[in-house]
């Protein structure tokens, strides 16, 4: 049987304990830094959540941005055009995703930009700008 996966904050954390990835058959976690990929995006089919555990990241959505700090949690449902990016130095978050949303992910990390548009049609999502 699969056992819990916890991971304590960096002061806390034991040195060798990697920072979290949990897949399982409905969502996959991950612990992450950095920012999205730096344009208005959209997934179709699939919801995608946050919870930022150090720093602050922007959330930028079609009318508006959002400073999320350390604490908070963003949900943005399927549908919803999104970016977001580290607001005042390094972030540290959890990324909550769908299979489809993970296999996007490294999909995207292995091309180039130019390649994006295509790779983005191909798991339900787009370019927005």
């Amino acid at each position: 049987m699969p056992e819990p996966i916890i991971v304590a904050d960096r002061a806390t954390r034991p040195s060798d304990q990697q920072p979290i990835a949990a897949i399982g058959q409905s969502f996959a976690l991950y612990e992450w830094t950095g920012g999205g990929p730096g344009y208005l995006h959209v997934h179709y089919a699939d919801d995608e959540a946050w919870h930022i555990l150090e720093g602050n990241l922007t959330f930028r959505f079609a009318e508006r941005e959002v400073v999320a700090s350390a604490g908070t949690s963003v949900f943005v449902p399927a549908g919803v055009p999104h970016d977001y990016f580290e607001a005042t130095g390094p972030a540290r978050y959890l990324m909550i995703l769908t299979p489809r949303l993970r296999a996007l992910i490294t999909a995207l990390h292995a091309a180039p930009l130019q390649q994006h548009a295509a790779i983005l049609r191909q798991f339900e999502s787009a370019m927005v700008e």
